[in-house]
């Protein structure tokens, strides 16, 4: 087992650019950005100084809105340079969460690209922000976004009135002397907060995760072990940077092993399939649902990996056919699964490419180096033996310093003795690899009967003419839940009907856990970062059976 290392995300770049100056660090395969480490450092140091001619000082929280774009990982870095804290912002996000966002992260500046699908983030800063175009880039003051002064545009053409450009940010650099930024490069210490995370969250308002160098490096550098990664891999990233399955599985996995990273600025299958092909990749990550867009492309056949080899499918549960799949029909014989949350830097378990194929479809791994793990019962919080199913638990290197501004929540998360509460169910065998079995919350009750989701999806998912499957509980006076099957069909004309799947279930699986409602569709609601959204799938089952009434029911 390797010791962990103390050091910050700017040193550690540092360290890798001196090691291997003329290596390829970044390239992206849409426009023209292939730098070496040593170019990429250069370019992170300049954006530093920009922002300490701005007026960013250690400690100060800088927010980022965008996709994958170059100007993300120099943000990213640059801010770990001088002590800042970047608060990563959801690309979905729209008026009301920016807003909510910005005044609880007490962000101190905004870096935000033009806007992203069919929201124009320019249109919602001045929504939000209405005066900022009548003050000079710098200069804003707005009592109801009292640490929000600067806001910087990433995009072509000139900055909207009231915002820096990119351009002006670098060029500002050029003022900064190095003792100073040096002064504030070695003051920083790699136990202080450097990134804040805001959980999705189904209840309540979303948490500021407030994760350490010393958090995402660690984690970062565990999983690159486990993968077996070095200089020599090639990483293609198309999961989003803002969440940690990019900036910390991804991102920091490719710095801890000066691993070349290739990433895609927004999911399509087919630039992720060119990428793989052209830039002989040996590495690359995604949810489920992004390796099942890639299997079933039409044009899948007409691409080869003849590197790949290895990549991480994690982010929500992993069907068992479909890692299957990608070990077959990619050549991923090597290929990894994580589990863990964004409240643990994320990885608490994973797989190791050493591990058999029938582990690493099956299970989430054993317990990452460093990190305690166990099974406790939700209601004693005694500590349960293998095969018994419990919430699962974390203690370690791994957890966060906490929420941000929210200490009452932070004491529900991590109790006394430093054990992270996941409110996830979850099994281990006798060897130590876990299985997750669903979500505490998720958990189907039916007259009594704990029923758990992902049981009937693994199931499902073995149907020929099943391609994706969701399973939820929806509102039922009689039994208080009934079981509803979401379903994406292989092909509509093929002929699948509820009661194919009914029957499938019923000769097939105890009688209880025969849907009684089965729902089609052609994709499921995701989140930007790729997880299924339940408590939507809940809604639409509401609306489409007409169980209002029902959902209107008062429970204890």
């Amino acid at each position: 087992m390797s010791e962990l290392i103390s050091i910050t995300v700017g040193a550690l770049l540092e360290k890798v650019a001196k090691m291997y100056p003329d290596d390829q660090a970044v390239k992206y395969t849409d426009r023209p950005f292939n730098m070496t480490w040593r170019q990429f450092d250069d370019e992170v140091n300049r954006i530093a100084k920009g922002f300490l001619a701005m007026g960013i000082r250690k400690g100060d929280h800088v927010a980022i809105w965008a996709t994958n774009v170059p100007e993300w990982l120099l943000t990213l870095f640059a801010t770990a340079k001088i002590g800042a804290v970047l608060v990563t912002v959801n690309t979905n996000y729209k008026v009301f969460e920016l807003e909510y966002l910005l005044r609880q992260s007490d962000s101190k500046a905004l870096v935000m690209i033009k806007g992203f699908k069919d929201a124009d983030y320019v249109g919602i800063v001045n929504e939000l922000c209405p005066t900022l175009k009548d003050f000079k880039p710098g200069e804003y003051d707005n009592p109801m976004l009292p640490f929000l002064k600067d806001v910087v545009y990433v995009g072509e053409g000139p900055a909207p009135a009231g915002m820096y450009a990119w351009d002006d940010l670098r060029q500002m650099g050029d003022a900064v002397p190095e003792e100073e930024f040096r002064a504030v490069f070695d003051s920083i210490d790699p136990q202080e907060v450097v990134n804040m995370q805001y959980t999705s969250g189904t209840t309540g308002f979303p948490k500021g995760v407030m994760l350490t160098h010393f958090n995402i490096v660690n984690n970062g550098k565990c999983i690159g072990d486990c993968m077996r990664f070095s200089h020599d891999d090639k990483l293609c990233i198309c999961v989003p940077f803002f969440h940690c399955f990019g900036l910390v599985l991804a991102v920091m996995a490719a710095l801890t092993h000066a691993t070349s990273m290739v990433p895609i600025e927004t999911y399509r299958p087919t630039e992720v399939l060119k990428a793989l092909q052209n830039e002989e990749c040996t590495a690359v990550h995604g949810v489920p649902t992004m390796f099942i867009a890639m299997l079933e492309h039409p044009t899948f056949y007409e691409y080869k990996f003849p590197r790949l080899r290895t990549g991480i499918m994690a982010g929500s549960p992993c069907p068992i056919k479909v890692m299957q799949l990608v070990v077959d029909k990619m050549g991923m014989r090597e290929i990894t699964i994580t589990y863990g949350q964004t409240e643990a830097s994320p990885a608490c378990t994973m797989t190791t490419t050493e591990d058999s194929l029938d582990l690493r479809v099956a299970t989430v791994g054993r317990a990452m180096p460093h990190v305690e793990t166990k099974i406790v019962d939700p209601e004693t919080g005694e500590t349960l033996p293998p095969y018994q199913q419990g919430e699962f638990c974390a203690r370690g290197y791994n957890v966060m310093r906490g929420y941000y501004k929210m200490e009452e929540a932070t004491r529900q998360a991590i109790d006394e003795d430093g054990w992270l509460h996941t409110g996830d169910l979850a099994m281990v065998d006798e060897n130590g690899y876990y299985k997750i079995t669903g979500r505490i919350k998720d958990m189907i009750i039916r007259g009594g009967e704990n029923i758990y989701p992902k049981e009937i999806e693994e199931f499902l998912y073995t149907h020929p003419l099943v391609r994706d499957v969701q399973v939820v509980g929806v509102p039922s006076k009689q039994y208080g839940e009934e079981i509803m099957a979401c379903v994406i069909p292989r092909a509509w004309e093929d002929g699948l009907d509820e009661e194919e799947i009914k029957r499938a279930v019923r000769e097939n699986m105890a009688r209880h856990k025969v849907p009684k409602y089965v729902l089609f569709m052609d994709q499921f609601p995701m989140t930007a970062s790729g997880k299924i959204q339940k408590f939507k799938l809940r809604e639409m089952g509401i609306e489409k059976f007409g169980l209002q009434d029902d959902a209107a029911v008062e429970t204890a």
